[in-house]
């Protein structure tokens, strides 16, 4: 491995942190970083002052055209659009642990009310810690204009964050008594763990049943999964409880295969909003690197 090729590895999971971030989809941040790899193949790399600025501008770029034609796509999506989880390692593991809060979809999902512009200049300064002056020189605008776009940026992720923020410890003990739930549900065992304004967010694709549209309040969802617990009857189903982007997740596998990921918000004791993946085209890479790990099985 040459020297130039071993620094693009080297940068490598910091770039697809940053275009997973910008895409939401970790097909489209492997084809940006495909292309960036082959502009800075054909670089003349003596005429670069700063490498790393170099590479980060160019994956931000080809990340910004590619997100500008996903948004058009997603409009026309059947139902609630929700990220892929990310199965790679995108950073480093001083960096996950620091970045682990910007991998959540509800991070992500806060990102997609961004414009594309703005969503760029979000990340580069506030998550990847570039200065106003680096940002604006990558993204090629003057640092005023930079400035002003982190700032309307910075201003709508804190409006629209959630009303109640969680730890994953909560979190995780919410999930499992969700799960627990769910062995013998009842409208009521299920309708106490809810708020009674809860939010249901499901991706299905058009791919299998899903809600078209966000449900909202529990008496609602409490009902969908009663619902859910009779077409699961005659299948073997296994729950797991397992970290996805950075967030406890629950996973559902009904004879094998995985069907269910759920992440949710919550306040100190009820579900405030649960984000369901059931897209299986989202799930294929999830589901094939779980199975060759262990899981904590939820029974």
């Amino acid at each position: 491995m040459d020297n130039h090729t071993e620094y693009f590895q080297k940068q490598r999971p910091r770039l697809l942190g940053l275009a997973y971030r910008m895409l939401g989809t970790p097909a489209d941040a492997e084809d940006v970083l495909h292309d960036a790899w082959m502009r800075w193949h054909a670089q003349d790399k003596s005429q670069l002052d700063d490498p790393e600025a170099w590479l980060v501008s160019v994956t931000t770029r080809l990340a910004l055209d590619r997100l500008r034609h996903a948004k058009v796509e997603r409009a026309h999506y059947t139902g609630p659009w929700l990220p892929e989880p990310l199965i790679e390692a995108s950073e480093q593991p001083e960096e996950q642990a620091e970045h682990a809060e910007t991998l959540t979809l509800s991070f992500l999902l806060l990102l997609e009310r961004l414009s594309a512009e703005e969503r760029a200049a979000f990340l580069l300064n506030e998550v990847f810690d570039y200065s106003h002056a680096e940002a604006a020189a990558m993204l090629g605008i003057t640092e005023d204009t930079c400035r002003q776009r982190v700032h309307r940026a910075r201003q709508r992720v804190r409006q629209d964050r959630p009303r109640f923020t969680s730890d994953a410890k909560t979190q995780q003990h919410l999930l499992e008594r969700f799960a627990a739930a769910l062995e013998q549900p009842t409208e009521e065992n299920l309708h106490a763990l809810l708020a009674a304004d809860a939010v249901h967010v499901a991706d299905g694709g058009g791919a299998v049943t899903a809600t078209l549209r966000p449900l909202h309040g529990a008496e609602r969802i409490a009902r969908l999964y009663l619902q859910i617990n009779l077409k699961e009857q005659g299948h073997q189903i296994q729950r797991q409880l397992q970290v996805v982007n950075g967030a406890p997740a629950l996973l559902t596998w009904a004879d094998g295969k995985l069907v269910t990921v759920i992440w949710i918000e919550c306040n100190d004791d009820q579900i405030v909003s649960m984000q369901v993946l059931r897209n299986p085209a989202k799930l294929a890479r999830l589901e094939a690197v779980t199975k060759s790990q262990a899981g904590t099985s939820l029974h």
